[in-house]
């Protein structure tokens, strides 16, 4: 079974990536993997400092997260240009690790950007983790430090709540109480197995 994951930013998406794992699907995070395609030392990370410049790297030689993310969020066209480098890496690396997951898991392919790079088709199901806007800018602003301003920007930048929404099989609601939440998730994870 291959199980598509998303949410917007601040959805509350990796609280369900990890209550999945603890039920024990076999989770395989986009984001992890797209930190180590750019890792030092990396060709993604040489092919994005040849897309943007040396100044996109730290004195260390690590690519810095969020000089690269204010260059990006600010302009569509550098981040189509970043996202044509990350996300083939992503997803080739993503498909060797299913491969190794045993035969009958539940294999969750946590992918923030699911809805935008049109891969929900290529999942038996998608799950969409869904909270109203204003409650993402209020965790943005409370757990990230980052301003209304730019929240607003991160959100604008992703699918809408509607396009998500639309590539579901599951929605999970996430603005209850972490019991409420545990709850639904282990819902949709048993009529997975089932």
């Amino acid at each position: 079974m291959r199980v598509g994951l998303t949410g917007g930013i601040a959805s509350g998406k990796s609280t369900v990536a990890a209550i999945l794992t603890e039920l024990g699907a076999v989770v395989i995070d986009a984001d992890r993997i797209a930190r180590e395609v750019v890792a030092k030392g990396t060709p993604g990370l040489a092919r994005v400092v040849a897309a943007f410049g040396a100044e996109v790297l730290t004195p260390e030689g690590e690519m810095d997260r969020p000089r690269v993310a204010a260059i990006v969020f600010a302009d569509p066209v550098k981040r189509h240009v970043l996202e044509q480098i990350i996300h083939p890496l992503v997803r080739a690396r993503g498909q060797e690790l299913e491969r190794e997951a045993p035969a009958d898991a539940v294999v969750v392919h946590d992918i923030p950007l699911l809805a935008e790079t049109g891969q929900a088709a290529g999942f038996d199901a998608v799950i969409v983790v869904d909270v109203p806007e204003e409650i993402q800018i209020e965790r943005m602003m409370r757990d990230r430090g980052v301003s209304e301003a730019d929240a607003r920007a991160r959100i604008a930048a992703q699918a809408s709540r509607e396009q998500r929404r639309a590539v579901a099989t599951y929605i999970i609601e996430n603005t209850g109480t972490r019991e409420d939440l545990r709850r639904r998730v282990t819902e949709v994870f048993d009529e997975l197995r089932g």
